[in-house]
């Protein structure tokens, strides 16, 4: 940690509310309600030499998880394209991550925020992947999370919610400590569900299969490497996963635009080698996003 550059200390400039500012001074006050209320969505982008990825998909959902939680962003999707093209420009971004963000302002202080401002910002920044290049020599290692996934009718399961992410994280630091790169996440019927920030895929006799996306985000990425693996002629199976059948994978990867396709070694007492189908998506999906959408 020693070398860690903190966030808020950077130089260059942010897309703040409409305007370009200096890093350092895009702040927020601190009873805005998104901090206590947890009234904030975002997205999470990447630019590949020069481009960023889908980027009106992402900017799609992003208008998506706001109106889930009532808010208006007070931007066209247009607007919002050209001000993430724009920004990546001005940073100098050639391969990094995009970070747009909506939150409710400090207004109103309680429950209800009917009159609370939306703002939106924009940040981007260089960025590897989630998990580093060593992710291709043996899969990262995963250990299933005692956190699970919510109902659809307990929470917008469906809105990229910064809310949502809480259990995402305490499942990380509660794996972590053990040495796992992430955490599993079951959802509340005990299904396999996915890890805390990326979908899962497993991979049986040739044939790929994936939890349906009914109580978490059907990530862009995830429907990318599907059509992906179905170009070439694969078979993949939308499905109820339960935790045993992960004894029965043969390979097994996460998709997700910082995880990007991350081949996974070791899930609990199971592992997994790096095969044929995990590795042909690895470059199909790294073709992709550098031609672009």
């Amino acid at each position: 940690m020693a070398d860690l550059i903190p966030f808020d200390d950077r130089d260059g400039v942010i897309w703040f509310d409409g305007e370009m500012v200096p890093w350092r001074d895009a702040q927020v006050h601190v009873l805005s309600h998104a901090l206590h209320y947890a009234s904030c969505v975002f997205e999470g982008e990447r630019a590949y030499s020069g481009r960023i990825f889908k980027l009106s998909e992402h900017t799609e959902r992003l208008f998506d998880s706001a109106a889930q939680l009532d808010m208006e962003i007070p931007y066209t999707p247009a607007e919002i394209d050209t001000a993430c093209n724009e920004l990546i420009k001005r940073q100098e971004i050639v391969d990094g991550y995009v970070r747009p963000v909506v939150w409710r302002g400090s207004e109103m202080m309680g429950v209800s925020a009917q009159a609370a401002k939306t703002h939106v910002a924009i940040a981007t920044w260089p960025w590897p992947n989630l998990f580093g290049d060593d992710r291709l020599d043996s899969g990262i290692r995963m250990k299933t999370s005692k956190w699970r996934r919510p109902a659809p009718n307990t929470a917008p399961v469906k809105a990229k919610a910064a809310g949502l992410y809480m259990i995402c994280t305490l499942s990380r630091h509660s794996v972590e400590p053990e040495g796992y790169d992430d955490a599993l996440m079951l959802d509340w019927r005990g299904q396999v569900a996915e890890s805390t920030g990326a979908n899962i895929f497993l991979v049986q006799d040739g044939v790929i299969h994936t939890p349906t996306p009914d109580c978490f985000l059907d990530g862009i990425t995830r429907r990318t490497v599907m059509a992906l693996a179905r170009e070439r002629g694969h078979e993949v199976i939308e499905r109820v996963i339960m935790p045993e059948g992960l004894a029965h994978a043969d390979e097994v990867f996460l998709t997700g635009t910082a995880a990007e396709v991350t081949p996974v070694g070791e899930i609990d007492e199971h592992s997994y080698q790096i095969g044929p189908v995990t590795r042909q998506l690895m470059d199909d999906y790294e073709a992709a996003v550098r031609a672009g959408d």
